[in-house]
């Protein structure tokens, strides 16, 4: 059978379980978890290799595939930059994408129609299940548009009686015609491969888009500033973690990845600022003494050496920057693709500077040797004329 290959977009509301799922069919972690809604901002790929699984009498067995999942952030409307910026990347995601899974927390309480009439909200129950409700629909909107198959993951079906699984298959299946309804736990890994089985038959035959030995297209810096913001979103409440971003400001990688005579492994050298909004956030993020600062720091080290597989030395800075959130040229910055580009940038200048301070000291040199020709037929000419 031919390889299949292709780009499958996981989207939903905001902790349905994007992330988690990401993970889980890729067997390692390359985003990000917390129980914080919008914990990802960005559209994150992660590349699964399958392998041929022959055809039996009980099995139909499954071609030869490479997968690319995209994982997104929470679909929600958007207020601030920030929020724009992260609807941008769902969108961007839906643009080039053969599958999308459309992920849905069973565990969410199904609403009718009752819950958007006129009727005055009278407690706080109504008024969660109304907004709830409203977020749904939102969601699903964007589905509606899409001319592509789209696969209902239900998950977190192991927090639920199998009795509330059938009533929330027809619920949902009676408001969009899905390709295929398919009920996970993204957590216990229940379902997953029936869900691959359903992805790989949508896709199309065609060539890998990545070696076969790549995980992500997620840079390391990338993955470091992820990591931190992670034990920031676990570690502090909030506003806090909402209101804060972190940007790898260094990044010193060792020369080799041998031990050094002392049997230990090298050092990579990483220095990054977390930025938030106020100064009680500061204060917040440091602790009394430094204490939260160094937990963050702690926690996310060993992370960071796991993924790197490298001893770490972590430098962290607090830096306020007033109401990020709602500036459009500093979201801007943040995104870790224009990060790259700036880098390369800055890498292509330095290289250039290098390449003209050689020339200078060529041109030197060539002068140099210039004055001492000239001054040899000086004294050539001195010895002639004493000769005559």
């Amino acid at each position: 059978m031919a390889l299949r290959s292709g780009f499958v977009s996981i989207v939903g509301r905001p902790n349905a379980g994007k992330s988690t799922l990401l993970n889980a069919l890729l067997g390692q972690k390359i985003a990000i978890v917390t129980h914080k809604p919008q914990t990802t901002r960005t559209r994150i790929q992660g590349v699964l290799e399958l392998p041929l699984r022959k055809k039996s009498k009980t099995d139909p067995g499954r071609p030869m595939a490479q997968v690319v999942l995209v994982d997104t952030p929470g679909v929600h409307k958007p207020d601030t930059q920030l929020d724009k910026r992260m609807m941008q990347e769902v969108h961007d995601a839906l643009e080039s994408r053969d599958v999308v899974l459309f992920l849905v927390d069973a565990t969410h309480r199904l609403h009718g129609d009752e819950v958007m009439d006129e009727k005055p909200v009278k407690t706080l129950g109504q008024h969660r299940r109304k907004m709830s409700k409203a977020e749904d629909d939102f969601a699903l909107q964007l589905v509606k548009k899409l001319d592509c198959p789209v696969i209902l993951v239900l998950n977190k079906i192991d927090a639920l009686p199998k009795t509330v699984l059938l009533p929330l298959i027809a619920h949902w299946s009676s408001l969009h015609d899905f390709a295929d309804v398919i009920p996970i736990s993204a957590r216990k890994k229940q379902g997953l491969e029936l869900l691959l089985d359903k992805v790989v038959s949508r896709l199309p035959e065609g060539q890998r888009y990545f070696p076969k030995e790549q995980l992500t297209d997620q840079p390391e810096r990338f993955l470091v500033a992820e990591l931190i913001r992670e034990k920031i979103l676990l570690l502090t409440g909030e506003e806090v973690p909402y209101a804060t971003a972190v940007v790898i400001e260094k990044f010193e990688e060792p020369a080799s990845m041998r031990k050094g005579r002392d049997g230990k492994l090298p050092v990579t050298k990483i220095s990054a600022a977390i930025y938030c909004e106020r100064a009680g956030q500061k204060a917040i993020l440091i602790g009394k003494q430094g204490t939260m600062l160094k937990q963050i720091g702690t926690a996310a080290r060993k992370d960071i050496e796991s993924l790197l597989g490298t001893r770490v030395f972590l430098e962290l800075f607090v830096k306020i920057e007033d109401e990020w959130r709602a500036k459009r040229g500093f979201v801007e910055e943040l995104d870790w693709r224009r990060q790259l580009e700036q880098l390369a940038e800055l890498q292509s200048r330095q290289n250039r500077e290098d390449s003209e301070e050689d020339e200078d000291e060529l041109d030197e040199v060539f002068a140099d040797e210039e004055e001492y020709d000239e001054s040899d037929e000086d004294d050539e000419a001195e010895g002639e004329s004493e000769e005559d």
